[in-house]
């Protein structure tokens, strides 16, 4: 006895292309976010130290890398679980800030913590505090949102 299955072209194209949006594998893709990402903690740690008058020159960079570490390692702990690196996200601007604010509204908490632990060995300031969460939010809104905004506006 056979048994036909009931596929279209259509289903199978989908299911081919389930792993692709904008033209983008979900490798490609997941690199492109966390290159951003990274560049934007680094970003942070650079007007940071600036700001307090720290060294930041070409000499510096590990320095700089070591003040971001703990804001970047809190957001890639937290944000995959919140869905900031979801699939499709990139085709929805919209959403993509959204759960960019949430993820990092998440992880704000644990990069404090990391950051007392590692490198204040204390509680950081409540003024600190407020000042990391809108300044990341603010640097991650201006990466993740036109990069959403104009994959949504690529060709599949």
């Amino acid at each position: 006895m056979d048994i036909k299955e009931n596929t279209s072209s259509a289903d199978v194209t989908s299911v081919a292309n389930e792993s692709q949006t904008a033209g983008m594998s979900d490798k490609q893709r997941i690199t492109w976010l966390v290159i951003g990402d990274v560049v934007v903690f680094l970003v942070f740690a650079f007007i940071g130290r600036r700001s307090h008058n720290e060294a930041i020159g070409i000499g510096a960079f590990f320095q700089v890398v070591l003040t971001a570490l703990p804001f970047a390692a809190a957001w890639f702990i937290i944000s995959p679980v919140i869905g900031a690196f979801k699939r499709g996200l990139e085709r929805k601007p919209g959403t993509m800030a959204t759960r960019t604010l949430l993820s990092w509204l998440a992880a704000w908490p644990v990069a404090l913590a990391l950051r007392g632990i590692f490198v204040d060995h204390a509680v950081p300031p409540l003024t600190f505090g407020i000042i990391t969460l809108v300044a990341n939010s603010i640097l991650l809104l201006l990466w993740r949102w036109p990069f959403a905004f104009f994959m949504s506006r690529r060709k599949a």
